[in-house]
């Protein structure tokens, strides 16, 4: 009996690949994972269910082989399925129709449109993910603190954080306790929200499951967000008020100050791509423990250019010196999410093994 034909194709470099089946989208997803490799895929874990975990988890642990056919296949859908989003929410669905259309062709750009405008609108209050923070804030300001602690738990952490700069004092306070203190969110308070902005915005979408929303950690983050000015303000008012929920906060944060608990060699690595104007700047109000921990951790010329540079930088502004500090801050936590630099924030008490 003659043996059945496998059916083939032919990748990239000219090699037959035998054809298989055509993959489910959470094989795709699976493939996209194991190609963005751990960190990557970490970062996105992160945003996703529990649920959403176990499954994708599973799909990679039984993925086995795949054809570059296959890979480049998902990894291409990835790519038009995120350039679209990006589209739609910075440029709206017309810019993205016209562009996609231009690119990808009338049939694609519908059938991409379709999908990423799904997604978009599976989430409560998106319609404030396009707005700038402060037309946002003129919506915000006189809305009751429990509505405003709702849409911020939805907003990405960084715009979140420009609205809470710009909110009244006395409600600022309020807001941020009440982020801290939310756990899980039912649809019938969530329904009661949209209602009362649909009538205000005209752009409400449902959510049907209970959320996780909020906390300490949440919080954490838009401060890591907030400048170094109102952050100083929020926690001197919140530490009157609440100062175990201020530690708290603290203690999942990595702020300035805490440079002085990182290790030899991550202070080296950081240092080594400051701007040294930020240095001199970020060291004007340092204390003596801190100036040393930067000299002692870089080059002899560099020191040399900063010690000089300090004795003549005079009259500069708080503002100037915060911004500097905020700066190298930002460095520090972009070569941490690298894993260039360890820092320790708060109580971490994790053992470190050189």
């Amino acid at each position: 009996m003659a043996e059945a034909a496998v059916q083939t194709n032919t990748n990239k470099d000219g090699q037959a690949e035998e054809k298989k089946p055509a993959l489910t989208p959470k094989q795709k997803a699976a493939i996209v994972i194991v190609s963005l490799g751990a960190d990557r895929a970490s970062q996105i874990y992160k945003y996703l269910s529990e649920q959403d975990i176990e499954d994708l988890t599973y799909e990679v642990a039984k993925l086995g082989k795949t054809s570059n056919s296959q890979v480049e296949e998902a990894l291409d859908e990835f790519y038009k399925l995120c350039l679209t989003h990006k589209m739609m929410t910075d440029g709206g669905l017309d810019y993205a129709r016209n562009v996609l259309e231009k690119a990808f062709g009338d049939t694609t750009a519908r059938s991409l449109l379709e999908r990423v405008s799904k997604t978009l609108q599976s989430k409560p209050f998106n319609f404030f993910t396009k707005g700038d923070p402060k037309a946002l804030l003129s919506l915000l300001q006189h809305e009751r603190s429990q509505v405003i602690v709702l849409i911020l738990s939805y907003m990405d952490p960084e715009q979140a954080a420009g609205i809470l700069e710009q909110l009244p004092e006395e409600k600022r306070i309020p807001v941020l306790e009440g982020m801290a203190n939310m756990d899980r969110v039912s649809p019938e308070a969530i329904a009661i929200v949209e209602e009362e902005m649909k009538r205000k915005f005209s752009a409400i979408i449902t959510s049907e499951d209970n959320t996780n929303l909020g906390g300490i950690d949440y919080v954490a983050d838009i401060m890591n967000h907030v400048d170094r000015s109102n952050e100083r303000k929020i926690f001197e008012e919140l530490g009157k008020t609440n100062p175990d929920l201020a530690q708290d906060i603290r203690d999942k944060m990595f702020i300035f100050e805490n440079i002085l608990d990182m290790d030899d060699r991550s202070v080296q690595r950081f240092v080594r791509d400051c701007d040294s104007k930020d240095v001199v700047y970020a060291l004007k109000t340092a204390s003596q423990e801190m100036q040393d921990i930067f000299f002692s951790n870089m080059s002899k010329r560099m020191a040399e250019t900063v010690r000089a540079d300090l004795e003549i930088t005079t009259n500069v502004r708080l503002k100037d010196v915060e911004e500097a500090q905020q700066r190298i801050v930002n460095l520090i936590r972009n070569l941490e999410e690298r894993g260039e630099v360890i820092i320790k924030k708060g109580s971490d008490e994790d053992d470190i093994i050189v």
